[in-house]
């Protein structure tokens, strides 16, 4: 026969499992939002995002500064965009086999920690010196594209931090948008790069990837 002891904990032990499992199944989203008002919640989760993310720093970096010209620097990124990425890869909307494989493995929580590791990192600059075209790129990027990636093209929730981005990665990508080959469809960034036209593409990339 079970003693009333035994009774309480096995109560006490099965509310706290069920405790878990509930915190367990928090969404990323809700995770981070919590996280951003709790410090020693976001610390253990920054901790385990450089655990999990061990194989993004293969091609991102380990302080999200990529590695690969054509792979894009996640640091300084705001973690929600990081994690709307993450979940485009998960659902297709964004076109890359390598990452929508990894991305898929991901638990809720792996995603809120690796977004909040990158988020906390510092940014550097992908060039030192401004490129020639930079002062005409920058007239280009406050006229398209301020609205959304904001004056100092840091970016925000759903738009990503451009400052100091890769100079390939942006290359490719603002031609992906205009030349529409499937891999990034979202039509403002569209119009905005049909705008812009293929000649200027490099002018705005000098600007951007020097970027403090």
């Amino acid at each position: 026969m079970i003693s009333k002891a035994r009774l309480a904990t096995l109560a006490i032990f099965s509310a706290l499992l069920g405790f878990s499992s509930l915190a367990g199944a928090d969404d990323a989203k809700e995770l981070v939002k919590r996280a951003m008002g709790d410090p020693a919640l976001r610390d253990t989760l920054v901790r385990e995002g450089r655990s999990a993310g061990a194989f993004c720093a293969n091609c991102h970096g380990e302080a999200g500064f990529s590695r690969f010209p054509e792979v894009p620097n996640l640091a300084s990124q705001h973690p929600t965009y990081i994690l709307n990425q993450i979940d485009a890869f998960v659902t297709g909307k964004r076109k890359n086999e390598f990452m929508e494989g990894l991305m898929k493995v991901l638990s809720e929580r792996d995603k809120a920690a690796i977004a909040l590791s990158f988020a906390g990192a510092p940014a550097i600059p992908a060039t030192v010196t401004p490129g020639p075209r930079a002062a005409e790129g920058g007239e280009h990027f406050k006229r398209l594209c301020a609205r959304c990636h904001q004056q100092d093209a840091r970016g925000a929730e759903t738009y990503p931090r451009l400052a100091g981005q890769q100079q390939e990665y942006l290359r490719v990508t603002l031609r992906r948008y205009l030349n529409m080959t499937g891999e990034r469809n979202y039509p403002p960034m569209t119009g905005a790069v049909t705008q812009l036209g293929e000649r200027n593409i490099d002018a705005v990339v000098d600007y951007l990837s020097s970027l403090k």
